[in-house]
């Protein structure tokens, strides 16, 4: 009888700590999750500008 509660311990815990690992490793799933993830690959996948990038000069914008 022992060992049936050893084998019901060991898979109570395998299930608990599969659980967690899946919580914590699934993708968002909040409404602009989406629109959010889009945004990151059309960035991306843009060529950069000559002003775009942080290591040229910085250009201002004028106000009018």
């Amino acid at each position: 009888m022992s060992g049936l509660i050893f084998l019901l311990a060991a898979l109570a815990v395998s299930v608990i700590g599969s659980v967690i690992l899946w919580l914590h490793h699934r993708q968002p799933t909040s409404l602009y999750q989406g629109i959010d993830d889009f945004s990151r690959e059309m960035e991306a996948l843009a060529p950069e500008r000559p002003g775009d990038a942080d290591s040229g000069p910085r250009r201002r914008e004028r106000r009018r």
